[in-house]
């Protein structure tokens, strides 16, 4: 049996394709992206961001506009985090930033709500209106040694 070159040829073409695929779906469940240049960057400062990580999405409304690019202890000694934001939009100063949890034990990320200013925020503004995450093992804290007990009375 001898190698034909076509054959050869649609092998290879076969083996680059699936390559590509696997790289695709690499960056893709990796989630690395790239934005462009001249997004649209916001600061916002949180006390308690919950296992929010890098990366996360940030979204309007259950829609994805944009990603944590990096969380930093600011000088105030509160969590700084980074939004890299579609450069598009056009947000009202008084944009409120607060994190979320997706489903119950699920991933964290920042939901934006939109305010009523006519103004809008800027490229390295901050955002001022913030709402810091919810621990569930505070919470549960709370409620185990804030419950009354089998003897106390309620009025």
């Amino acid at each position: 049996m001898s190698r034909s070159p076509v054959r050869d040829f649609v092998v290879g073409l076969f083996i680059l394709a699936g390559l590509a695929a696997i790289a695709y779906l690499s960056i893709n469940v990796g989630g690395l992206s790239y934005n462009g240049p001249g997004g649209l960057t916001l600061y916002a400062s949180f006390d308690q961001t919950g296992g929010l990580k890098a990366r996360a999405p940030v979204v309007i409304s259950g829609v994805k506009v944009g990603q944590i690019a990096g969380i930093e202890l600011g000088s105030d000694y509160r969590a700084r985090a980074t939004l890299n934001l579609d450069a598009k939009l056009a947000l009202p100063t008084d944009t409120t930033a607060s994190i979320q949890t997706a489903g119950l034990l699920g991933d964290r990320y920042v939901a934006l709500q939109l305010g009523g200013e006519e103004k809008t925020l800027k490229s390295g503004d901050e955002i001022s209106f913030t709402e810091s995450a919810v621990i569930l093992e505070r919470l549960i804290g709370k409620l185990v040694h804030n419950a009354p007990g089998p003897n106390d009375k309620t009025e």
